[in-house]
C-alpha cells in the first residue's frame, strides 16, 4: 500500500530538526520549512520548500511540525508575529517536538485547539545519532485520534514511541527521561573517576561494567566519550540545564524535593563557569574531575 503524499510543515532546522525533516522528506512528503538560520542545503536539495515565515508554513501545510530550543522559542513560533496560529486553519495540527514546560504547553494546546485545530506535544530523546538513524524515543501528549493521524510520520523520525496521556504529559515524561540521563551521566562520571584515580584502566573497568547489572545506555555511549574526551555536542550542557531548570521550577510548585537533580544542575553549572555551556552533557565529568584535580585520562599515563 502506497502511503499517500502529505503537505507537512518543520519549523526550527538544528542539530534534531535537519534529520528529522530529512526523513519526512526521504519518505515521499512535501515538505515546507522555515528556520532562523540558513537551511541546510540537503534539505532543499531533496525538495523542500523554503518559507519566509511560520505563517507561510502554517498556511501551506496540514500538519505542522517544531523543533526549536526553549519554551519561549515555542511561544514566539506559535503567537508571535508571522507566527503558526495566524496561519492556521480548521483540521490541522501542530506536532511540537521540542522540549519545554509542561505547564506552558497545555496552555499552548487549549489556544491552538481554540482555532479548530489539534496539538500535539512530542519530545524526543536519543539526540543527534538518534534523529540521524530514526531511532527517537518519542513521548506524546495529545489526543488519541489527532496521535493516530500523525503517528505514521512519528514512525519515520523514531523506534518507541507512546501516547503517554493528555496536552503536557508527553513534556511531563520528557522532564522525567531528563532527570534519569543527568543522574546515570553523574554516577558513571563518578565510577569512572573513582576507578581512574584508584589506578585501574578506565577503559576496562567499562568494559566490565558492561556485561552486569550496572550496564547503560550512558555507560555505554558516554562512558566512552569521557575516556576518549570527546566532548562535541550531541547535546548541549546548557539545553540539559533547561531541562533540569523545568524539573526543579515544577518540583517547587508540585511540593516535592530532588535532591540528586539539583546536585546534577550544579555539576552542569561548574562546567558552564568553565566556559563548557557548549560542551557534550557527557562533560559533567569535567566538573568532578576539577574538585578532584585529575582527569579520567590520566590513568593510562
Amino acid at each position: 500500500m502506497t502511503t499517500p503524499k502529505l503537505k507537512l510543515g518543520f519549523i526550527g532546522l538544528g542539530i534534531m530538526g535537519t534529520p528529522m525533516a530529512q526523513h519526512l522528506l526521504n519518505a515521499g512528503h512535501q515538505l515546507f520549512t522555515y528556520t532562523r538560520s540558513k537551511t541546510p542545503a540537503s534539505l532543499t536539495e531533496a525538495g523542500a520548500a523554503l518559507c519566509g515565515s511560520a505563517t507561510d508554513v502554517a498556511k501551506l501545510a496540514d500538519i505542522i511540525f517544531l523543533m526549536v530550543p526553549d519554551t519561549p522559542d515555542v511561544e514566539t513560533v506559535l503567537f508571535g508575529a508571522n507566527g503558526v496560529a495566524a496561519g492556521l486553519s480548521k483540521g490541522k495540527v501542530v506536532v511540537d517536538m521540542s522540549s519545554i514546560s509542561p505547564i506552558a504547553t497545555k496552555a499552548f494546546a487549549q489556544k491552538i485547539s481554540a482555532l479548530g485545530c489539534d496539538y500535539l506535544d512530542a519530545p524526543v530523546s536519543g539526540g543527534e545519532v538518534g534523529a540521524k538513524n530514526a531511532t527517537l524515543t518519542i513521548m506524546v501528549g495529545g489526543s488519541e485520534p489527532a496521535f493516530e493521524r500523525v503517528k505514521p510520520l512519528f514512525e519515520l523520525m523514531g523506534k518507541n514511541i507512546t501516547l503517554v496521556g493528555a496536552n503536557g504529559d508527553g513534556q511531563t515524561a520528557k522532564v522525567a527521561n531528563q532527570i534519569i540521563v543527568a543522574l546515570n551521566i553523574e554516577a558513571v562520571s563518578e565510577a569512572l573517576l573513582f576507578a581512574a584515580r584508584a589506578g585501574a584502566d578506565p577503559a576496562k573497568v567499562r568494559e566490565a561494567l558492561m556485561g552486569g547489572f550496572a550496564s547503560s545506555k550512558i555507560l555505554e555511549v558516554h562512558g566512552e566519550r569521557m575516556i576518549k574526551r570527546t566532548f562535541n555536542p550531541g547535546f548541549r550542557i546548557e539545553l540539559h540545564q533547561k531541562d533540569l531548570n523545568l524539573a526543579l521550577s515544577n518540583a517547587r510548585e508540585l511540593g516535592i524535593s530532588l535532591p540528586n537533580t539539583a546536585n546534577a544542575q550544579q555539576l552542569f553549572s561548574s562546567c558552564v563557569a568553565h566556559g563548557g555551556k557548549g560542551w557534550d552533557h557527557s562533560a559533567m565529568v569535567r566538573a568532578l574531575e576539577m574538585m578532584a584535580n585529575f582527569e579520567i585520562s590520566q590513568a593510562a599515563e
